[in-house]
């Protein structure tokens, strides 16, 4: 194996330049590039700093290997789909370990970061906490930057010996310079021709098959990727996993970035590593992640081939989510591995999924609790069992299943409290509390909100004598105005022009139903709803709402 060596200057000459060795490219089992703007800097103060940078992996090829360039422009929204070449038995260098470093040097040298080019303070140098970084870099746009910010490829790739170019920083400084930061650019200039020019910064192990391509063929390369990569804390098991599966299947990058846009387009945050398990799951492999299950070749093209049922099932559970809960995004879903025996059901027992009850008891309910938090792969198993013994969503069964496994389906009465306004939780608990509400999608505009009973511009207004300091101080804070008791769910209409406002509750309530106030748990008593009422208010409100919901209560000892 050959392990050749070159300046970090002349490897990113390599990257998508099909006259150097072919060039360097990206095949399909690579991840997306996750380093963060910060991450691209260390590498860069790390270079000037002279730190070795680790060998990279290549696989130099003819095969007819699907593959992508390197990003130049880097955006937050980029689809890899956009970057794939046609397929070709050309000659070229494959990347299997280095993908990151090799992607921010490319973006840093030739490209850019959300339309930010690199620069470098030509004066820093210096040892600064809290980072530890002595070579200050920053993503800046041409009109943020002015001396000593020096955009970091026009030093790079300038066709000036490092004097010329130096002196040429020096007399174009907005103002004089002291000798010793002068010195300080001649010296930063010779640091950074030799790193990136003299030095032979860079080495890669070469596994060459372009004369013999059976020595090396695409299942060796997966298994070379992926023990290069395992041992990274970066990439996790479901990249490993993936890369397995798009070594058999050309389009499943493709497919993937597809269902996560479509699933995510509403504030979701759904995962590769979701839908990963999932499929092993509706496939009856078990929930767990096993490198042994997609070496499975009848795993790979069971995906592929029934794709399209399990991404419509996937979908179906989504648009229950969405039209039937309350749940309006990813702060709302503190686990997305609750859905998965929902997914399950509408894949294996259609019928028994359109004709299912208590689903969205079920959802809201183990999500309010966290009982499918931390590692849940056997209890999801055990609820697929149950599912399979009786055709049909059975909520006790589930529910004794996850009980049996020593996970809560209730809340202690501190956590319950905690609830309020803009926490995660009260759209889940009001999922539960309006069993009746008519939830209608959100472009019919009349998705519930949550409003406050005693608004907010009125509680602050509201003063009290500090007894220390004599002063006239506001009387309640965040969390009174904020809390549970203050809350409750109003129709789009309600809470609009016209609605609600800032009314306070003894006109708001006072041409409203028993049945109105009964839904909303309002105490019936009118001389509660005045606004020096306020506290009174709350106590008796927090008893109607503490009896509703009973039933999930229990105390800090488990009573």
């Amino acid at each position: 194996m050959k392990t050749p060596k070159h300046s970090l200057r002349k490897i990113v000459s390599f990257l998508n330049n099909r006259d150097e060795e072919g060039g360097f490219w990206l095949p399909n089992i690579q991840r997306h590039f996750v380093w963060s703007e910060d991450q691209i800097c260390r590498l860069f103060d790390s270079i000037l700093r002279e730190y070795p940078i680790s060998t990279l992996l290549i696989w130099k090829t003819k095969s007819q290997i699907r593959h992508r360039k390197f990003i130049d422009n880097y955006h937050g929204h980029l689809k890899l789909t956009d970057f794939y070449v046609p397929d070709n038995t050309d000659k070229k260098c494959l990347v299997l370990d280095g993908q990151q470093r090799l992607q921010s040097l490319f973006i840093g040298l030739c490209g850019s970061h959300e339309g930010r080019e690199l620069y470098l303070d030509i004066l820093s140098g210096e040892l600064t906490a809290p980072d530890d970084m002595k070579y200050r870099f920053r993503f800046l746009h041409a009109s943020q930057a002015s001396f000593p910010w020096i955009k970091f490829k026009d030093i790079v790739f300038s066709k000036q010996n490092p004097r010329a170019l130096a002196r040429t920083l020096i007399g174009a400084a907005e103002r004089p310079l002291t000798q010793n930061e002068s010195e300080k650019i001649d010296e930063h200039v010779s640091i950074i021709f030799k790193t990136f020019h003299a030095d032979d910064g860079i080495a890669y192990q070469e596994l060459d098959s372009t004369e013999n391509q059976q020595l090396y063929s695409e299942d060796d390369v997966v298994e070379i990727f992926i023990r290069a990569n395992s041992g990274g804390t970066r990439l996790g098991k479901s990249d490993l996993l993936f890369s397995l599966l798009s070594s058999t299947w050309d389009e499943a990058d493709k497919e993937m970035d597809l269902l996560l846009e479509e699933l995510n387009s509403q504030g979701f945050s759904f995962t590769r590593d979701f839908v990963l398990k999932t499929c092993l799951t509706l496939l009856d492999q078990g929930a767990q992640y096993e490198v042994a299950k997609f070496r499975k070749p009848t795993v790979r093209v069971d995906i592929e081939k029934r794709w399209d049922d399990i991404t419509k099932a996937i979908k179906d559970v989504y648009d229950f989510v969405r039209g039937k809960t309350f749940i309006r995004g990813d702060k709302a879903m503190p686990s997305y591995l609750v859905l998965i025996p929902l997914v399950y059901l509408r894949y294996r027992y259609p019928a028994a999924w359109k004709n299912a009850k208590n689903v969205a008891t079920y959802l809201i309910r183990s999500l309010l609790t966290g009982a499918f938090s931390g590692t849940p792969d056997r209890l999801i198993d055990d609820c697929v069992k149950v599912i399979n013994e009786t055709e049909q969503f059975d909520l006790g069964r589930i529910f004794e299943v996850i009980r049996s496994q020593g996970r809560s389906l209730e809340l202690t009465t501190d956590k319950f409290w905690q609830m309020g306004y803009g926490s995660d939780t009260i759209h889940l608990l009001f999922n539960l509390w309006y069993r009746d509400f008519h939830y209608t999608p959100a472009y019919d505009g009349n998705f519930p909100q949550v409003d406050h009973i005693f608004p907010q511009s009125a509680l602050r207004k509201v003063k009290q004598i500090n007894l220390e300091t004599g002063k006239s101080v506001m009387k309640y804070r965040e969390a009174e105005r904020n809390q549970l008791a203050n809350c409750m769910l109003l129709t789009q209409q309600e809470n609009g022009a016209g609605g609600k406002g800032e009314a306070l509750p003894e006109y708001w309530f006072a041409d409203k139903s028993d049945e109105y106030l009964d839904m909303h748990l309002i105490p019936k008593d009118r001389e509660l709803w005045a606004m020096d009422s306020f506290e009174d208010f709350i106590v008796e409100r927090q008893k109607l709402i503490q009896s509703k919901f009973g039933y999930l209560l229990v105390d800090i000892d488990g009573r």
